[in-house]
């Protein structure tokens, strides 16, 4: 994992860079106000600048990103904020100046939209929260260097505010070397547009492993954008006891596994009987809620985390083992194999990798490319899935996952059947399956899914799954209908659109996650961290802290700069704390968590603010309730709405959809920042404060009755998830 975790380093400095220059206006402003003889009205106007730019480029990045790539836009963003400081450097006046802003607002917008699209299109998901953190961490350590930097030159006798705006050039420097040289093109955007042979080398740099089989061809299916998925439940064990006492005509409900030991088999076998709305109904997950008002897909979500195997026991060793790659062929027929390797198909160029072909014309759908149409019958007899010989899980069975190991316990296979159809032929039902083992051992309350009746023994090789099933993301109807032996598939290539999708919007899934990205990116900035910003030096003040400094030598305003350093290194190992346990906790518990610390710290503000103990008293307290308040913020409310947005959009409009709810964000931003004076003048601050108390306490009852947790969840089988559980509850409406 290190190839990603240090292209996420290399990515959030974009991020460092957005800090820097936030904490450099705001030390700069007083001695540009001073230099330049601004009035009110137009330092407003230099320091929003950036935000204007932020606001007006992610209006339309996130469609771009979608077309050209999530890389081309990084490079640009380190071109602007490079650009802008040397413009800020020069400016001789404030119109140049403002020019310079609107320019650095452009490489910011650019930056905090993107990069957390980026690091989720690269993460393993088992350390995706991580690294997602990241871009709060080193923003916030942006901001601390900069203060110590205005700090120092503030002690000068003659402090240069272009100096101190000039050198956001110089880190941007090495943002572009990095994002030039160093970073590659995200391998799902990669993939949704056909370059199918970079996407596999992109992987294989990230993941530091050569067989990368099983996530190219997650990252294929993850091109689909909603579809009719169901869930089902699927009893995993040897073929040999399932065949004991068993319908032969029944095997074409089986999806035969191979482990790693050759001649080793085992076999899905799909439990009768149970529908998918009823089979998550019975469970509390759609129809029968026991919190009213709560939002089915949290429930949905949250049954995947509740019950994990026992890892190194027996049953939890057995399912890494079951997948690798399948294929149609009989394994007693032609040795015709169903990856990108050995696949060639004559007459349309698709030769494989060992055959020198080198471009992606050369590829086709990667592990899940259609069978020669001109095979034999015979070797298409049966539906036998047949391991590739060249799986890592060839050479030890001890590994984590494998070919088809796609991250957080989850597997993904596919399942082929053959029918006879009106006419006489034979025709083929190809099906995607998202596997996931589950412990019996224990509860089974709250699963997805649970066995009937207690059937299966309780120790001995068996393994219970629940399972996503749904047609593959590049299933072709007009390829199925020229009757090729197994899967029908097209290149991604044929299926990238050169323009947003915008239709994918009124998707019920799409629909669904936009409202939970949306409502989440409202209610975090209306939560009072710009209110708290604001106040934070004022309360400061009155504790004494300003004084102290300033009988030390210091002026008033290298006082302020010192302080606004302290609070923001406070904030790092905050963020380190919940770096640590976004993964582990969860996104949402993390939330559920700290919100109402922020209630509790925003209510005694307000108490204190109102009711006058002691001057020594009220500082003191007030100060340490911002800085818990600043500690909580930045350890899971900062971060975690960027991290979910990032996580819940299909690959073709994850662009589009985050830029929607990035343009709410800072929409809403500049309604703060600016009603912010009006606030204070009508309400005062304990009124400010209440008001923010108020949105926490919404804002917690909507995470827990509308935010899922995604925590180790691969990106695709989170995006199923929305798709199924949205067609489901709408199903279930209209019953």
């Amino acid at each position: 994992m290190k190839g990603a975790v240090w292209v996420a380093i290399a990515a959030t400095i974009g991020n460092f860079l957005q800090g820097w220059d936030n904490a450099t206006i705001a030390g700069a402003i007083i001695y540009i106000k001073e230099d330049l003889d601004l009035g009110t009205t137009v330092e407003g106007l230099v320091v929003a600048m950036s935000l204007i730019g932020a606001t007006v480029i992610t209006t339309c990045s996130g469609a771009i990103s979608d077309w050209v790539g999530r890389r081309p836009m990084l490079i640009l963003s380190s071109l602007l904020y490079f650009i802008s400081g040397l413009v800020m450097l020069w400016s001789p006046n404030v119109y140049v100046l403002c020019i310079a802003r609107l320019l650095d607002g452009f490489g910011i917008g650019l930056a905090v939209t993107l990069v957390p699209i980026y690091i989720s299109e690269t993460a393993p998901s088992e350390i995706r929260g991580l690294l997602n953190t990241l871009p709060q961490f080193t923003g916030s350590g942006g901001m601390f260097l900069s203060y110590c930097m205005i700090f120092g030159m503030s002690l000068l006798a003659s402090p240069s505010w272009r100096l101190m705006l000039g050198v956001l050039s110089i880190p941007s420097i090495l943002y572009f070397v990095l994002t030039v040289f160093y970073l590659p093109e995200s391998p799902r955007w990669l993939v949704s547009k056909g370059k199918m042979l970079e996407a596999k080398q992109v992987l294989q740099k990230l993941r530091g492993i050569e067989d990368v089989s099983g996530e190219m061809a997650l990252l294929v299916e993850g091109l689909g954008i909603g579809g009719e998925t169901s869930i089902e439940e699927y009893i995993i064990g040897p073929a040999d006891e399932f065949a004991d006492g068993h319908d032969p005509d029944s095997d074409k409900d089986r999806i035969k596994l191979y482990g790693p030991e050759q001649g080793l088999s085992w076999v899905a076998k799909p439990v009768p009987g149970q529908s998918s709305l009823a089979l998550v109904s019975r469970h509390g997950s759609m129809a029968n809620q026991n919190v009213p008002l709560m939002d089915p897909l949290v429930t949905l979500f949250g049954s995947v985390h509740e019950k994990l195997p026992e890892t190194g026991s027996m049953r939890s060793m057995l399912f890494p083992n079951f997948g690798s790659m399948f294929s149609t062929a009989d394994p007693h027929g032609k040795e015709e194999r169903w990856d990108e390797e050995s696949l060639q198909r004559e007459g349309e160029g698709y030769v494989s990798e060992a055959a020198g072909g080198d471009s992606d014309d050369n590829l086709h759908s990667p592990l899940i490319s259609r069978q020669a149409t001109s095979m034999d019958k015979d070797a298409a007899h049966g539906s036998a899935l047949n391991m590739r010989r060249h799986s890592s899980l060839m050479q030890g069975a001890g590994e984590q996952g494998g070919a088809t190991g796609i991250g957080g316990g989850w597997q993904l296979a596919w399942k082929w059947s053959e029918r006879e159809g009106e006419d006489g032929k034979k025709e083929g039902g190809f099906k995607r399956i998202y596997l996931h083992e589950e412990d019996v051992s224990g509860s089974r309350r709250g699963s997805i899914v649970s066995l009937p009746g207690a059937d299966v023994p309780p120790v001995g090789e068996y393994v219970q799954a629940a399972a996503l099933v749904s047609q593959p993301a590049l299933y072709s109807k007009e390829l199925q209908d020229q009757h090729p032996v197994g899967p029908a598939m097209v290149h991604p290539s044929q299926t990238a659109s050169k323009g947003p999708i915008w239709a994918a919007l009124s998707e019920p899934g799409v629909k669904r996650a936009l409202f939970v990205g949306i409502g989440i990116q409202m209610l975090q900035q209306f939560s009072g961290i710009n209110g708290v910003l604001y106040y934070t030096p004022q309360i400061l003040e009155d504790a004494g802290v300003e004084v102290l400094l300033s009988s030390m030598g210091l002026s008033s305003n290298s006082a302020s700069f010192l302080i606004s350093a302290f609070t923001t290194l406070l904030m790092l190992p905050c963020i380190g704390v919940g770096m640590r346990l976004m993964d582990t906790s969860g996104r949402r518990t993390l939330l559920l968590t700290t919100i109402p610390v922020l209630i509790v710290t925003l209510v005694v503000l307000v108490i204190f603010e109102m009711l006058t103990i002691s001057t020594v008293v009220n500082a003191i307290i007030s100060t340490a309730c911002v800085i818990i308040y600043f500690c909580c913020f930045v350890m899971a409310y900062g971060p975690v709405p960027n991290i979910l947005c990032s996580e819940i959009f299909p690959t073709r409009v994850r662009g589009l959809c985050i830029a929607i709810c990035a343009l709410v964000y800072w929409i809403c931003d500049i309604i703060v920042t600016y009603t912010l004076p009006v606030m204070l003048s009508a309400f005062g601050l304990a009124g400010i404060f209440g008001i923010y108390a108020v949105v926490c306490v919404i804002s917690w009852v909507f995470v827990f009755l509308k935010v899922p947790e995604t925590k180790g969840m691969p990106l695709e089988v989170i995006t199923e998830f929305f798709s199924v559980g949205a067609r489901q509850v709408a199903a279930a409406k209209n019953e």
